[in-house]
């Protein structure tokens, strides 16, 4: 039954995240951003790591994704042709690429984060000292990324708010 919730959020999760890319509605966009928060918050309730889900559902999931909508319905969208790719988008391409099959190459040759001796770790959840010692050890990984991700966020709805003076379209 495990394995069966672990996939169930892990395609969850996945499919959510692959809507908020497709989706050319930045309210959809936002809308699956909030679902694959609650299939990453689904995937740390089945690691037994309880407030992590509560903390990711309460300040992400409950705080910035509503300020996304805030931020989105408060400027005027309109609906223009793209333009095609600029030589810096292509270079974010390039860099993502890499930094992606950098990632899956590292994956696929450690293929695991090594965590010592199981028997002399401490259950988790005892004390807040214990608690701690794994967020910072075992966890600081995914809390990293996950803020690096709602900082990369954060710079595309200013970049998206910012009205260029000279023309009176939203780039």
């Amino acid at each position: 039954m495990a394995n069966f919730l672990f996939y169930a959020f892990a395609f969850f999760t996945v499919a959510t995240a692959a809507g908020v890319v497709a989706s050319k509605n930045a309210v959809n966009a936002a809308m699956c951003l909030l679902l694959s928060l609650v299939g990453v918050a689904g995937l740390f309730v089945a690691l037994n790591a309880y407030l992590l889900a509560f903390l990711l559902l309460l300040v992400y999931a409950g705080a910035i994704v509503a300020l996304f909508l805030f931020i989105v319905m408060l400027l005027d969208m309109k609906e223009t042709e793209s333009r095609g790719f600029g030589k810096l988008s292509l270079a974010a391409i390039i860099l993502a690429a890499g930094l992606l099959v950098t990632g899956l190459s590292t994956l696929a040759t450690r293929g695991h984060l090594d965590t010592g001796n199981p028997a002399l770790t401490p259950a988790l959840g005892t004390d807040i000292k214990l608690y701690a010692y794994q967020l910072f050890t075992t966890y600081l990984l995914p809390v990293q990324v996950m803020g690096f991700l709602l900082l990369i966020a954060m710079l595309g709805v200013i970049v998206l708010s910012k009205r260029w003076e000279g023309s009176d379209d939203v780039t």
